[in-house]
């Protein structure tokens, strides 16, 4: 009922198409493989495979990547949650997620949700920020990337990533900073470049990795 409630309103929108659905995980690498499609709307609780497995097969973040995509033209996956998946969150952003929907978001919400990642940005609202630093520190970081690339950003870059990662937007940055917002998403779109990553929520797991920001802070 969910899955097909939500096809019905991104079909009513104008800019939007449906191409396909899909009951489990491993049924979605087939029709993402086969469709191609922009947005994957992604379960995390799903038969078969799960949301997780199937989001790091579509994006070629762990073993049998059946799409064969590279990260530039992988398909963009905003996971569908709800406020009991905590345990999720961190791994989700781990898989390539590019954000998170709550199961009962409204048809404008959901619309905006797949346009916002479609257009390549991230969707990663303050209280799923807060979320994943509590996980974060549950966890105590499993990974522990190279500090060279951090080492390659300018002082002003070094210092809009910790403002990102300690979950504050493009405008409260600004603010911050006393500096236009399009001065804000010029900085951290050099920071994807120099550390490599795709986007706002992978950047915010790297921050708390390297230690640049510490649950807490």
């Amino acid at each position: 009922m969910v899955r097909t409630g939500f096809g019905v309103l991104l079909n009513a929108q104008p800019d939007i198409e449906v191409v396909g659905e899909a009951v489990n995980g491993e049924e979605g690498l087939r029709r993402v493989a086969e469709l191609r499609p922009d947005v994957v709307l992604m379960d995390v609780r799903m038969p078969v495979m799960d949301g997780l497995e199937a989001t790091r097969r579509i994006l070629g973040d762990g073993t049998g990547d059946s799409s064969g995509d590279t990260t530039e033209d992988a398909p963009k996956v905003l996971m569908l949650t709800t406020f009991d998946l905590d345990d999720y969150v961190y791994e989700a952003l781990r898989a390539g997620a590019s954000g998170f929907l709550l199961k009962d978001a409204s048809a404008t919400e959901l619309a905006d949700a797949v346009r916002v990642v479609a257009a390549g940005d991230a969707l990663l609202s303050p209280s799923i920020t807060r979320r994943l630093i509590a996980e974060f520190s549950r966890l105590g970081g499993r990974r522990s990337p190279s500090l060279k690339r951090l080492q390659e950003l300018t002082e002003r870059e070094t210092e809009v990533l910790t403002l990102v990662a300690r979950g504050l937007s493009n405008g409260e940055i600004a603010r911050e900073l006393v500096v236009a917002e399009q001065t804000v998403k010029t900085h951290f779109g050099r920071i994807l470049m120099k550390l490599g990553l795709r986007d706002r929520p992978q950047a915010i797991v790297y921050a708390f990795e390297v230690g640049l920001v510490r649950p807490g802070d």
